[in-house]
């Protein structure tokens, strides 16, 4: 298929040209006729005359056909018998060649806020995405021309961008520490709308529509998961919190055991020393306040 590329064009002005219709209109077409059945009524009726004025009030009538209107942010493609002529751009009062029809499509930036969709990320798991895509038209031949349907090529385009961006990423992150720094759906947002924006961009081009913006306004698993991986989640963030308990809590009774021998405090065996380890341990990593016990004799007896 031949791409068509948008070609401006540049038409008169329709308030110049308005004074000249209708006096072609009126004084031309109406006013002749007029005198023509003055003067054939005056002759004995005659009307032979009247034929010679039909053709310029058609005349008139089709250069009245060649004004249009633009809105700011509207453009009219023009067609000469099935042949693309050129855009006009330029807002307000325009006259140009009455046979052309004249196409008009609106190039203000519209929102594609698309349907929930049902896909697999990247590990599998079913999750439920939808996103919004800001467009506009920016090459108005393309999009007459090149694609049947171009709103309803935006919205293909656009989930069927979004099935493929939820296939390349995962929805969270795993278990595994060493995919800690991978951009997920969930946590790369920037990323992730960047990626978005190229994806769509990319089918859309085609078409004739830029993409301003692109990003993901609903992210979540599927209901019939939703409570597993719920639980899941909280899962592993009570394991991640007490990793980082057990490390500082054998972090602080290494530097207790340490300084207590550095200053000469206490000598300790290495029994004693797995009894003051327990001890700490149970203090450092415990839920609740531990309730301390005297000891009033040895820790033999």
């Amino acid at each position: 298929m031949k791409a068509t590329t948008e070609r401006p064009i540049q038409v008169r002005s329709g308030w110049m040209m308005l004074p000249l219709n209708l006096a072609v209109l009126l004084g031309g077409g109406i006013g002749c006729t007029i005198w023509t059945i003055v003067q054939a009524a005056n002759r004995g009726g005659d009307p032979t005359l009247l034929i010679l004025t039909i053709p310029l009030l058609i005349l008139g009538v089709l250069l009245l056909i060649g004004h249009f209107t633009l809105q700011p942010n509207e453009a009219a493609v023009l067609i000469l018998f099935g042949k693309y002529v050129g855009t006009v751009r330029n807002s307000g009062f325009h006259w140009t060649n009455p046979f052309y029809t004249k196409k008009k499509i609106s190039l203000r930036a519209r929102n594609f806020d698309g349907e929930k969709l049902k896909v697999n990320e990247q590990r599998g798991n079913p999750i439920e995405i939808s996103a919004v895509v800001v467009w506009r038209v920016k090459d108005t031949a393309k999009a007459f021309f090149d694609v049947d349907d171009y709103v309803h090529f935006v919205r293909v385009q656009s989930e069927s961008a979004l099935r493929q961006l939820a296939n390349e990423y995962p929805y969270d992150h795993g278990e595994d520490d060493d995919d800690s720094g991978q951009v997920t759906l969930r946590s790369g947002r920037d990323e992730i709308s960047a990626d978005l924006q190229k994806q769509v961009q990319a089918r859309l081009s085609k078409a004739g529509v830029e993409v301003e913006e692109a990003r993901l306004n609903h992210l979540a698993y599927s209901p019939e998961i939703a409570n597993a991986m719920l639980r899941r989640q909280q899962a592993e963030a009570i394991i991640a919190a007490r990793k980082k308990i057990v490390h500082g809590a054998v972090t602080m009774v290494d530097m207790a055991l340490k300084d207590l021998t550095k200053q000469g405090v206490v000598e300790l065996d290495e029994e004693r020393k797995a009894s003051m380890v327990s001890n700490l341990l149970v203090v450092l990593c415990g839920e609740t306040g531990a309730q301390p016990v005297i000891n009033t004799g040895t820790l033999y007896s």
